[in-house]
């Protein structure tokens, strides 16, 4: 699955504290350029009840909200940045809290994508250089480019 990156879905020094604000954020991003429906962010929030989505990592701890592949349009991925972490339950153990400050929003087509998606996205959660780095940047385009081959 070949991921096109949009420099409009990566936001750096966003400033949410709550999970729910950076969530509506950026599912309505990938609303607004046409990636989702109309559906899609109710169902990301909903489903981050359900089923958390934050993941420990050495470096910067990340979560990966997505909602149902019939919900998408178009594949794509929206990425925060948070100037101050905000607090998501832990994937692994949902009763625990994890300070979280990059957020990646994943909108897959693609029936089986999720999965590969995924596998992508632990890459990047288990290199700390790289998650610490991308949390000081200021320039979207080198966000992208550092990321590009970790997603493609």
């Amino acid at each position: 699955m070949k991921l096109k990156l949009d420099k409009n879905l990566v936001f750096i020094d966003l400033d949410f504290e709550k999970k729910e604000d950076i969530l509506n954020f950026l599912s309505n991003k990938l609303l607004e350029h046409d990636y989702v429906k109309p559906e899609y962010p109710k169902a990301i929030i909903e489903r981050e009840k359900i089923y958390p989505t934050g993941l420990p990592s050495l470096g910067v701890n990340i979560a990966i909200p997505h909602a149902d592949n019939e919900l998408v349009h178009k594949t794509s991925i929206a990425i925060g940045m948070l100037k101050n972490s905000a607090k998501f339950c832990s994937m692994e153990n949902i009763e625990k809290e994890l300070d979280v400050k990059i957020v990646m929003m994943l909108a897959i087509k693609e029936a089986h994508g999720q999965i590969e998606m995924l596998q992508k996205v632990v890459s990047i959660i288990q290199n700390d250089t790289l998650t610490r780095e991308i949390t000081k940047m200021t320039d979207k385009n080198k966000v992208l480019t550092m990321l590009e081959p970790y997603l493609n």
